[in-house]
Order: C-alpha cells, then sequence, then structure tokens
C-alpha cells in the first residue's frame, strides 16, 4: 500500500450494495488515503462504512443527505480534498467494476505528468452488455470531435485521475456535469482548458446480479442526458473552434523539425 499527501482515492457511491465494501478493501490495499461520498444512499451501506472507517485513519466516508448524482457527489468531495491541500483525484465506481489494483500505475503517472488527466481505456471482457460497448463508441466520437481529437481515448469510463483544481473551476462555471453527464463532459471541457489526456488501459467488468452487481444505468434517461450534453457541448465547441485550431497548429509546428 502506498501513502500520498497529494493524490487521494474518489468513491462516490450510490445504493451499490455490499460490493462497496470489497471496492474500498480493495482501493485501501493499494492507496491511502481513500474517500467514500455516499450519495444519499437507502440502502444502509453508509452504516457499514462509517464502522470500517471507525478502525481506519485512512479511509474517510462523507454522507450526503440526498441524493444528487454522481457528479455533485464528486465535486463535494474535491471540495474538501481541495481544502485539505490534495491536488490529485483518482475516481472509481463503488460496484466494483473498476480495478483496483491499478490505482498505483494511475497514480504514478498522474506524479509524472501532474498537469495531465489519466484516462482509464476499458478493456472490456464477455460480461460487457453488446448495446452498452456499441453505444459508448458513438459518445467517444463525439467527444473527439468536440476537442479536435485532442486524444481522448474513452469518455465515459470513470476510473481515472483528474487534477483537482482545473475540475473544481470547470464544475463551478457551470449547472451541468451532476449526473451521469459528469464523466464525458470532465473530459471535454479539460481538453477545452489545455489539460492533456493520457490514456492507460483497464478491465472492466460487468457484474451479474448474483455476484453482487447493482446497476442505475437507464437507457432512455440517460442516453437522452447524453444527447442534451453533447448538444451544449458542441454549441461550446463551436466557439472555441478558432482557439482549438490555433492550439492544434502550435503544437503540431512544436513537433515538427
Amino acid at each position: 500500500m502506498q501513502t500520498s499527501a497529494s493524490h487521494l482515492v474518489l468513491i462516490p457511491s450510490y445504493n451499490p450494495g455490499v460490493s462497496v465494501y470489497g471496492t474500498v478493501r480493495a482501493a485501501r490495499a493499494q492507496w491511502a488515503p481513500v474517500w467514500v461520498v455516499v450519495d444519499g444512499s437507502t440502502d444502509g451501506t453508509a452504516v457499514g462504512l462509517e464502522a470500517m472507517a471507525a478502525t481506519d485513519p485512512d479511509l474517510k466516508i462523507v454522507v450526503l443527505p440526498e441524493n444528487g448524482g454522481k457528479g455533485a457527489a464528486v465535486l463535494h468531495g474535491l471540495v474538501l480534498a481541495a481544502q485539505q491541500g490534495y491536488t490529485h483525484a483518482l475516481t472509481m465506481d463503488s460496484d466494483g467494476q473498476h480495478p483496483a489494483d491499478l490505482i498505483p500505475a494511475f497514480m504514478a503517472a498522474s506524479m509524472q505528468s501532474p498537469e495531465a488527466m489519466v484516462l482509464g481505456m476499458p478493456v472490456f471482457d464477455a460480461s460487457a452488455p453488446a448495446l452498452r460497448v456499441q453505444g459508448r463508441k458513438l459518445s467517444n466520437g463525439w467527444a473527439n470531435l468536440e476537442t479536435l481529437w485532442a486524444g481522448i481515448g474513452d469518455s465515459l469510463y470513470g476510473f481515472r485521475v483528474y487534477p483537482i483544481d482545473p475540475l473544481r473551476q470547470v464544475m463551478r462555471g457551470q449547472r451541468w456535469m451532476r449526473r451521469f453527464d459528469f464523466d464525458p463532459e470532465a473530459a471535454v471541457r479539460l481538453c477545452w482548458r489545455g489539460v492533456r489526456p493520457i490514456n492507460l488501459p483497464a478491465p472492466v467488468k460487468y457484474l451479474r446480479a448474483d455476484e453482487g452487481g447493482v446497476s442505475h444505468f437507464n437507457y432512455l434517461r440517460d442516453n437522452t442526458l447524453l444527447s442534451w450534453m453533447h448538444l451544449r457541448l458542441m454549441l461550446g465547441f463551436l466557439l472555441r473552434l478558432p482557439l482549438l485550431v490555433s492550439r492544434r497548429l502550435r503544437a503540431h509546428r512544436s513537433t515538427t523539425p
């Protein structure tokens, strides 16, 4: 296990069931500190997590009274982390889908390039629903267009390391990014601010119900939310197009012999 005064693991959690305990134990085996933001859960896991934290000084549990969405939970954690001097946060889901054993590698990449964000590139196994795998290709295509192909490998995978201050500024500057739209919009808007993406492969596992898998994804609701998000981002992209083109030209000139 590694300990850091600058990088922490931040886990937003909403009604994940008992799988959250394994997720937290796996994260703590790799890193300290680990923070869990319980986003208005009603499944009793807040009590169990607080019991774990009572005997673990490197585990912090923040309990929000109402469900505000993944992005809102992450923002709440980022604000508290910045107040305590942390500069980077690795976000991961609470349901066991993300590879806790890769936390040190992602943190090391972030420490080597602290100005960048480190994005997980999902490696799917047979458990991945085909519709979800194909659907994310569309979102990834939009995200790359909206950033003039700045290098976002996957816009939806939530296992990633963010520099805290740029992300806080982005989120405080507008009212969105509070729910399922958080991950793709964060990647796009950070690229607009000049935060470079670093992509690292990471496996993802979709757990069956009998394995403790819990999904809050709603195809109609969340795809509608993503469509509205990309409409907003396209408008923002058009406004920023001259700046993005200029940035790409400067980058090209700097790498041309």
